[in-house]
């Protein structure tokens, strides 16, 4: 089960790629700060707002239109929100947004003023990654700064907008750029096709297709089985399918049989025809990278994460945390959870020998095709092990 992020607002601006830099600035180191991976390779970074004395979990994408807060967030912590008729659109449907207008967003060595946060509720990404989710930072921060990411040093650095001095090495891409950044890619699988995806830091993915792009274009293989699986968004929870693509090409960098969901886009966010889907942090995690906005460039680099293998595994279990609790919430029929008798409600104790309790470790022991993975369980109080056999994608 991934977790899928996406506002995708497409106000997308068709102005060509080649600019003016005679009078651009030279960027200016501003601060750097710390951040944390969590499954997906989904960035959470630490920062605070004026008055919370709590540092608050932000994820860091650049799917996100603007900036956001959970709505329980600012309940907990007293801050006044205004209801708006503003629809937030993303994966899984269209939300009215109050909005936490004029506020300052604190992160180690520079407070960023004038922000407006849209509010949601945000309490599916907190059971999802079994750690309370305050917010997203989107837009908003990548328009105002060039953003240094380095996963391998686990690293942001924030820079003043202008002439970016990339590191030796690597490419710079110069994607379409709308309040997100929209890349061709190269994809092959019944075919070759060139085509405009999104990239998407805040997908915890490798890679999205649209159900209206599959079946236009027949770029899947006859031979693919996908299987149904769950994903979250905005919304709640909702189902996809999930297969193999046999090659995905980000500028010179080819990545040979790529885990992809195939989405059901009802509202279109992802904007076909003109987008195909997006490409998730599974797959950028593994470069190094700046995101240049006002420059319209980024750069890769790849990291020590590159070669990576993907996660092929599978088993229709839906698990999440509520109340230090690790709580089965879905189980997709004919699959390898129903096989070994999940109910809906059972309580998970251990996964293999891990009895931590915590939800992205259980995730990564439950990521073992072929192999029997031993769970403890409790229902009506009472304890149980069960016996989950994980397949492999195709």
């Amino acid at each position: 089960m991934r977790i899928i992020l996406i506002s995708l607002i497409l106000l997308l601006a068709f102005a060509a790629n080649s600019q003016e830099h005679a009078k651009v600035p030279q960027a200016r180191f501003i601060t750097k700060f710390k951040f944390t991976i969590y499954t997906g390779g989904v960035i959470i970074v630490k920062a605070h707002l004026p008055g919370v004395p709590d540092s608050l979990n932000f994820i860091l994408d650049t799917g996100g239109a603007g900036i956001s807060l959970d709505s329980a967030t600012c309940s907990e912590f007293h801050i006044p929100t205004h209801k708006t008729d503003t629809l937030i659109t993303g994966i899984g449907g269209k939300q009215k947004a109050h909005f936490v207008f004029d506020k300052s967003l604190i992160l180690p060595g520079i407070e960023i003023k004038n922000l407006n946060f849209h509010v949601l509720d945000y309490s599916i990404l907190s059971s999802t990654y079994g750690e309370k989710i305050d917010g997203i930072m989107g837009y908003s921060i990548f328009q105002r700064y060039i953003v240094k990411i380095n996963y391998d040093k686990l690293e942001i650095e924030l820079y003043s907008n202008g002439k970016f001095n990339y590191p030796q090495g690597g490419i710079i891409l110069y994607p379409l750029f709308s309040s997100l950044p929209i890349q061709p890619l190269e994809i092959r699988d019944a075919r070759k096709i060139n085509k405009y995806f999104y990239m998407d830091t805040g997908a915890g993915l490798c890679f999205l297709m649209s159900d209206k792009f599959v079946t236009d274009s027949a770029v899947l293989l006859k031979k693919r089985k996908p299987l149904i699986t769950q994903a979250e968004g905005i919304a709640g929870m909702l189902q996809m399918k999930l297969t193999i693509i046999r090659e995905v090409k980000i500028g010179k960098y080819k990545f040979k049989r790529v885990p992809t969901y195939i989405y059901e886009d009802k509202y279109n966010v992802t904007g076909y025809p003109f987008s195909g889907g997006l490409i998730g942090n599974e797959i950028l995690r593994r470069f190094n990278v700046v995101f240049n906005y006002g420059q319209k460039e980024i750069h890769l680099k790849p990291n020590s994460h590159y070669n990576d293998p993907f996660d092929y595994s599978y088993t229709g279990l839906g698990i999440y945390a509520y109340d230090n609790r690790i709580v089965v919430e879905d189980i997709i029929k004919g699959s390898p959870a129903e096989a070994a008798g999940f109910m809906i409600g059972d309580e998970i104790i251990s996964v293999a020998t891990d009895f931590s309790g915590n939800l992205q470790v259980y995730k990564l022991l439950m990521q073992n095709a072929g192999k029997n993975v031993r769970m403890l369980i409790k229902r009506k109080n009472e304890l149980m092990m069960l016996n989950l056999q994980p397949v492999t994608i195709r």
